[in-house]
């Protein structure tokens, strides 16, 4: 049995990009730990209507794919690179000891959005071999409406290594995609059904299934 804990900027992020990979873990009796580092406040700006339903759809989404726990750090969405990175690497950090994942999954550093930076070089900076010698495997994964529109010149791109057929599980990732209302929209939008769902397609092509999840492999030992 293997503890694996998925890495998220944002809540959704996790689901865009490895929902399908979660839910076969849990289905194969891994145990699973969902880490939001970016969270709504009232402080942050948003209405309390907004704060509660989100709130809401953390608990009802964790639920939905039967998570082992799940912690949100709270830190300002969209500005984490204002923040002093010492301190997202002291939360993100303290969270992996806790947790002592063999693998873990997070976001592509080069995406569009400027969080996911952040959080990459947190999560690489809570994975030292010396300092948490259980993590085994760190794969980061792509988020749709972010990873396809980070078009750094010197960045050559997501180019994903491993691949997860999600064949049986898409259908469910697709129910628990549903719960952020807010972030779905209508295709052409990136983080729609369809568009999910032909990516999904496109990845399973390259791994001769009929739907699958694709990552980079960032580090392993064995």
């Amino acid at each position: 049995m293997n503890t694996v804990l998925v890495v998220a900027p944002h809540a959704d992020d996790e689901t865009l990009g490895a929902g399908g990979t979660l839910l076969r873990h849990i289905a194969e009796g891994d145990k699973v730990y969902w880490l939001i580092v970016s969270g709504m406040s009232c402080s942050f700006g948003f209405s309390e209507d907004k704060v509660g339903k989100r709130a809401g759809e953390i608990e009802k989404v964790s639920a939905m794919y039967g998570f082992s726990d799940y912690f949100e750090l709270g830190f300002p969405p969209a500005a984490l690179d204002t923040l002093a990175k010492a301190d997202i690497i002291e939360a993100v950090s303290s969270v992996v000891k806790s947790v002592k994942p063999s693998i873990i999954y997070t976001v592509f550093r080069n995406d569009a959005h400027s969080d996911h930076e952040v959080v990459f070089d947190a999560v690489i900076s809570s994975t030292k071999s010396f300092r948490y010698p259980f993590v085994k495997r760190v794969l980061s994964y792509e988020t749709i409406s972010e990873t396809d529109f980070g078009l750094k010149p010197e960045d050559g791109g997501f180019r994903p290594n491993v691949f997860v057929d999600v064949s049986s599980y898409l259908d469910r990732k697709l129910q628990i995609l549903s719960v952020f209302e807010s972030e779905m929209g209508e295709f052409p939008f990136p983080r729609s059904v369809k568009a999910v769902s032909s990516l999904a397609c496109i990845r399973g092509i390259q791994a001769n299934s009929e739907a699958a999840e694709a990552f980079m492999l960032i580090k392993e030992i064995s």
